[in-house]
Order: structure tokens, then sequence, then C-alpha cells
């Protein structure tokens, strides 16, 4: 048994706190586990200092811990706007300038959108439209109409409203009648095709000597008698319409009329695709501009028939037709040959122009486009 004295506790080093605070410290983030009584001690030691402000910077309190804390919080709010960037972007990419991603959906979505409604009389010709020419799948590549409406949808009918000592019913009715006469009479499939307009007749007052003289004019066209002046058509053993979209862009207004009546004034362009009949697949167009002024006079007052239309005015004007050829129908020229009727007399026009009237000349001029 051996001699040597025990231990005196009191005699073992005490670890000095600086180096206990550095093991708490190491040790914060380890595993959970039961802390001594000589862990605790010190740790609410540290806490009663923190909460005084007396610890070292660089724990816990210290600028560099607020700096890194503050830093955070600004990376963390950059992250959200850089999230909601990111599904904006995804969801319209078009909104990157200069389409980064080369999909070309910005400027090209853009460029085939419908315009709106015409609400005015333009203050000059259409912009060009993007290099294009015209095939059977996309008829109206290289021109403005790519991004009129299409078909009925273009012949918008403005809000009815009371005029002078017409009520809004008979304003909406005119203006009804109105939009089928321009439908029947330029964009019904029978009609195109060199069919008799039948329901486009029947709209016309018969008490007006209009309806009588385009019933002859379809019978025996000529140059004074013209069916062309209200309707338009195409011989269908020389060309046929390219699918079934003919663009229209145009306006209607309405006013009080002279004949105790609503005068209602329609501006409508429609542009006809077509191809030859004989199997090639060339593809040109056809624009026709209709300046249309039309009414219901009061049959109580005057020599007509209710609710059917009396024609004050009938206007048209056709690019690339051939000119001179007076058998009642348009015929469409094409690049790859030569005009069949008589050389162009006329100025050269922009077809697709809606700033001004229809001239009151009628001379057959060359076209600036198609």
């Amino acid at each position: 048994m051996s001699d040597k004295p025990a231990e005196d506790p009191s005699s073992t080093p005490e670890v000095p706190d600086e180096l206990w605070e550095q093991f708490v410290r190491a040790n914060e983030q380890a595993a959970p586990k039961e802390p001594s009584a000589r862990a605790r001690m010190v740790t609410d030691r540290l806490r009663q200092q923190e909460a005084r402000g007396e610890l070292p910077e660089g724990w816990r309190t210290g600028p560099a811990r607020q700096e890194k804390k503050r830093g955070r919080a600004v990376w963390k709010a950059l992250g959200v706007l850089l999230a909601v960037a990111v599904a904006v972007v995804a969801i319209k990419p078009s909104l990157l300038p200069g389409d980064p991603f080369g999909s070309g959906s910005g400027t090209a979505d853009e460029a085939t959108e419908t315009l709106p409604a015409e609400t005015a009389a333009p203050t000059g010709p259409p912009d060009a439209a993007a290099p294009g020419t015209p095939t059977l799948d996309d008829p109206f590549a290289g021109s403005p109409a790519k991004r009129w409406a299409d078909g009925e949808a273009g012949i918008v009918v403005p809000k009815a409203k009371a005029v002078g000592a017409q009520s809004a019913a008979k304003v909406e009715q005119t203006l009804e009648l109105t939009r089928k006469l321009l439908v029947e009479s330029n964009l019904d499939k029978a009609t195109l095709r060199g069919e008799t307009p039948t329901a486009a007749l029947n709209l016309l007052d018969p008490e007006q000597d209009v309806r009588s003289e385009l019933k002859e004019a379809l019978s025996r066209p000529s140059k004074d008698n013209d069916p062309l002046t209200m309707f338009s058509r195409f011989d269908p053993d020389e060309v046929r319409l390219v699918g079934d979209v003919v663009k229209v862009r145009g306006r209607m207004t309405f006013k009080e009329g002279k004949h105790a009546s609503v005068a209602v004034h329609a501006d409508y362009t429609f542009v006809y695709p077509v191809v030859r009949t004989d199997g090639t697949t060339e593809v040109t167009r056809t624009i026709v501009r209709r300046v249309l002024d039309v009414e219901i006079p009061d049959p109580a007052k005057y020599r007509a028939t209710a609710g059917k239309l009396t024609v004050l005015r009938r206007d048209e004007s056709a690019g690339n037709s051939s000119c001179d050829v007076d058998d009642g129908y348009l015929h469409p020229e094409f690049p790859s040959s030569q005009p069949t009727g008589a050389s162009p007399s006329g100025p050269t026009r922009d077809p697709y122009d809606r700033s001004e009237d229809i001239r009151d000349d009628k001379d057959c001029g060359t076209v600036s486009r198609t």
C-alpha cells in the first residue's frame, strides 16, 4: 500500500475563464447534452455580460456580426426580388430587351397582334409590314393586313344611341342592316365565287332604283353599270380564295339623316388572297376599299319600304385588278404573269392607305404594294 498522500483538491489548477469561454463557444453547435454546473455558471455569466453590453467585440454583438446580419438581410431581400423577376420573365420573355433567349417572341408577337378597331380616319398609310411573300400557308405575309381583323370581326358596329327624332332602337336597326349588307356583299362565299348575292339585294329598298340597277349589272355587266361598285366577285374559272380568311379594316359612324332617318357612313377595306385555279401555287392579293352611305327613310313621309336600306352613295376602289375589264369580276394580277387588261393610266397609289377619301377619278392606276 502506497504511503503517497492523497491529492488535495484545492491544489488542482483551475481552468482560466477565458479558456473555458472558448470551450463553451466551440461546443455551442454540438449535439445537445446536459451541461455541467461549471458550464451553466459560465454561460449564465456570459449572458449577463451580454445583457450589460460588456462582452468584447467579435462575440455575438460585435460590429462584424451586426454587419453580417445586415448583409444577410440585404441578400435575402435581393433574393426575393430576383425570384419575382425570374417568374415574370418566365411568363413573358418578351419583357427582356433584345430577346436574349432567341425565342423571337417579343417583337414577333407584337408584329402579328391584331390591331384595335379603327375609330377615326388614319393620318397616313400603314407602316411597311415585315418582309414576306404570300404563300398558301401564310397568304398575308408581307402585308399590313396581317394584323387586321378576320372577316366579320373587322366590321364593328358602334354603340347605338338616339339621334334627333330617331330612337336608339331605330339607330341599332340601321347599323345592323348596314353590317349585314357589307358582309353579304364582300364576305359571303357564294358572292365571292361570282354567284348572285341574293341576300344582299334583299336588304335594299325595292322602291329605289339602285336595287334594279344592280340586278341588271349582275346579269349584263358593263362599264357604266358594274356590279363591282357594290359586290366583290371573282371569276370561279380563273381564281379561288386561299383559305377562309378575308382581312377587314374600317369603321362605321352614324348621324341624323335628312329624310327622317338615321344616316350611316361605312368605310371598309377588304383584302382577298387568291390563287389561280390551274393548279399553280403562286398567291397574290386584291385589295378593295368601299365607302357606303345608307339610311332608312320614314315610309310615312317618303316613298320607302320599312326596314329596307336606301343607298345614297356607293364608291369602290380596287387595287391589283386588271384595268378596263368590265365583265363584273375582279381580275387579280400575279407577279409572274403579264397584265391582261389595259395598261394603268392613273397615278401610283397605296391600296392600304385609308387616310384619304376615295378619289373621284376612276382611272385605273398602279398599286405600290399588294
